[in-house]
Parts: C-alpha cells; sequence; structure tokens
C-alpha cells in the first residue's frame, strides 16, 4: 500500500490529466454497472424504493420465464453465427483490400464502413425483404418463376432468424473492419523482408506468423466488439420484424431486458438480465484472450 501511495505522488501529474477520463468512466460506466448488479436483487419500479428479494429475480429468470428461455437460446445462436463470421470476415477483407492501391482501398473501405454509421439502412432491408409482391426479393423470385407467392420473410418464423443474422452480419462490419485497416497499414516491413530469409514460403505462413502477431491489440478491439455486438443483438430484430416478434422468434435478452424496464417497470428484473448478459460477454472476452495469446505460435 505505501509503494501505491508513493507511485501516486510520484507521478501526480500524469494521474491529474488522467482524472478527468476516469471520472467521466467511473459516473458512466462503473457507477451503473454497480447500480444494476445491486438492483438486481431488488423489486424496483420507480414509484416505490427499492425492496430486497434476493436471488428471486434470478430464479425467475431461469425457472418461470419461458420468453427469458427462447431470448437466451436466439441471443446464443446470433453470438455463435454472428460473432465469429463477422470477426473473420472483417479480418480477411481488411486484409484482401491492403493489396490494393490507396485509393482504390479508401473509396472501398468508405463504401464498407459506411452501413454501420447510417441511421436509415434498416429501409434498405426492408424494402429487400418485404412480405408483398414489391419487395425486391420476393419481385424477382416470383418473375424468375421460383415461387407462386410472396414470402413473408420479415413475418414468417422460418425466415426470421436468417434475415436477421444476415442484415446484422453485414452491420457489424464497422469498427472492427476499421481497426484491421488501419492496423494494417501501421505493419512493420522489415519483419516481411526478415521472414523470407528466416523460411517463410508463403502468405499464410506470413499472415500467421508475422501479420497477425503484430495485430494483436487490433485483434483484441476486434474481438471486443464483436463480442459485445452479438451478445446485444436487439435493434435489428425490432426494426425488421416487430417488437415483440412472431412467436418472439428473434427476441433476444436486449430486447427482453427492454421489454421489462421500458414497458413493464419491472427495473429490478431488467437489472437481473442486464447482468448476466454482462457477465456473459466478460466470460467469453476471457476466453478470447486466451485463444489470441497462441497467435503467432
Amino acid at each position: 500500500m505505501k509503494n501505491f501511495f508513493k507511485t501516486i505522488r510520484k507521478n501526480k501529474f500524469c494521474y491529474l490529466y488522467l482524472a478527468p477520463f476516469f471520472i467521466l468512466f467511473g459516473i458512466f460506466v462503473i457507477a451503473p454497472v454497480v447500480m444494476a448488479i445491486i438492483l438486481s436483487f431488488t423489486s424496483y419500479n420507480l414509484t416505490q424504493p427499492p425492496r430486497f428479494v434476493g436471488i428471486a429475480n434470478y430464479t425467475a429468470l431461469f425457472f418461470s420465464d419461458s420468453i427469458f428461455t427462447k431470448a437466451t437460446v436466439n441471443t446464443l445462436t446470433m453470438a455463435i453465427v454472428v460473432g465469429p463470421f463477422s470477426y473473420i470476415g472483417a479480418l480477411i477483407l481488411a486484409w484482401a483490400l491492403n493489396e490494393l492501391s490507396p485509393k482504390l482501398r479508401t473509396a472501398l473501405v468508405f463504401f464498407i464502413y459506411a452501413p454501420s454509421i447510417s441511421g436509415n439502412a434498416f429501409i434498405i432491408w426492408q424494402l429487400l425483404f418485404s412480405g408483398d409482391q414489391f419487395g425486391y426479393i420476393n419481385s424477382l423470385l416470383l418473375n424468375w418463376g421460383f415461387i407462386s407467392e410472396p414470402i413473408y420473410f420479415l413475418f414468417d418464423t422460418k425466415y426470421m432468424m436468417t434475415v436477421v443474422i444476415i442484415v446484422t452480419m453485414w452491420m457489424s462490419m464497422g469498427t472492427q473492419f476499421l481497426s484491421f485497416v488501419a492496423g494494417l497499414q501501421g505493419l512493420d516491413h522489415a519483419l516481411f523482408e526478415a521472414g523470407c530469409i528466416d523460411g517463410i514460403r508463403n502468405r499464410w505462413q506470413e499472415l500467421w506468423f508475422i501479420t497477425l502477431p503484430q495485430l494483436k491489440p487490433q485483434l483484441m478491439f476486434g474481438a471486443v466488439m464483436s463480442i459485445t455486438g452479438a451478445f446485444t443483438v436487439g435493434n435489428v430484430g425490432a426494426m425488421l420484424c416487430g417488437n415483440p416478434s412472431t412467436e418472439y422468434a428473434v427476441h433476444t435478452l436486449v430486447n427482453h431486458m427492454t421489454d421489462y424496464a421500458t414497458v413493464k417497470y419491472e427495473f429490478g428484473y431488467a437489472c437481473a438480465i442486464a447482468t448476466l448478459l454482462f457477465l456473459a460477454m466478460i466470460v467469453c472476452n476471457e476466453l478470447i484472450k486466451r485463444l489470441l495469446k497462441n497467435v503467432g505460435r
């Protein structure tokens, strides 16, 4: 403890400059997380003081709430599919674009990244998957004779999950893809020459032993963004398929939490869902860290 305070006194000006960030981080990140964990053990509806109920909220979630079970399965399905595929796809795409000329690379990066910051991207997909004959996909399938009547992509439980996964993967390419592109631009090219001398014989060996080890910070950042995005999917399904969706086919934990927080005003129950989601993301992040340690070995 003495060494801790001694270090603070020695670097007091550094800590002073960092203080605004730590204060804001504590107020807007740490404090809400701690409050959510505490409120998850209470019954709280905004109109009355929180009432401690122990693990009653968690017991209800696991043993009484069938929609929570459905939302958990949907969330895990999306996380297992969207997380790895969007992560690997973003990395491969960034690696391929890195071989192009600067002007062409810049243009393609812009077109790929733009959808992730567009607030009206859902309109495009709603037009594509519209459940009438004027929807672009239905129109093409009808004209080509593959179907005799329009398919309700956004309301038929056979297609809803596939559509939401496709749209989510398309929209999740943005931030992690941009970080990979930036990382590839900062590689030390002297290492590639050294690799050729040491026995690197093809591009895949070059990628595994030279490129990826230099990209570890970007890989970690991309993994965190991918996991967070995959577990917090909810807005896509709600915008495309409604909230709640047909038979809760694309209802996720985020949708379930939002429903209890903003519609039913059961904040203690909603905080219990948020806490479980938070713990799941932490566990996945730790697993990813362990996997990334083996990159380049």
